[in-house]
């Protein structure tokens, strides 16, 4: 692990976090900058700065993971799809999003966007009673489809 990674230091608990999953490997948790209710980040514990360095047993079992909190997220968020992302982009530590899509918006690339000088702020960060229980919710729901 990096001594200077976020996440690094959120997977060794030096850094709070809203956990809806932690295991031998893997750390789920909350975005704080969620594009909707329930947005997840799926990390490796070890740090690997891109998406393809992870190992592929490793890249599975965050896979499976992603797609057993899909089948959650669906329920309870009442949406047809959850959008599953690997990045790196504001923390150079690979990490898959998932987002509950209410909107096609939800996930998408500029692209798609037909205006070609957009401003895109951070989404709003909720108070941390609300990621709480969102957390409580993803936590338990996962754990009953388990």
């Amino acid at each position: 692990m990096s001594d200077s990674c976020l996440f690094c230091r959120i997977a060794r608990g030096q850094i709070p976090a809203h956990v809806v999953h932690e295991d031998e490997h893997t750390l789920a948790f909350l975005d704080i900058h969620p594009v909707r209710p329930g947005h997840v980040l799926i990390i490796p514990k070890q740090h690997y700065p891109y998406f393809e360095d992870i190992p592929q047993q490793q890249a599975n079992h965050i896979l499976a993971l992603g797609q057993s909190l899909s089948r959650v997220m669906k329920a309870l968020y009442q949406v047809e799809r959850v959008g599953f992302v690997f990045t790196g982009i504001h923390v150079a530590h690979a990490h898959a999003h998932l987002i509950p899509m209410h909107e096609l918006q939800d996930v998408t690339s500029t692209q798609y966007i037909a205006q070609k000088d957009l401003e895109f702020i951070m989404p709003p960060q909720p108070p941390a009673e609300q990621l709480a229980a969102t957390a409580t919710q993803l936590r338990e729901a996962l754990k009953a489809n388990s």
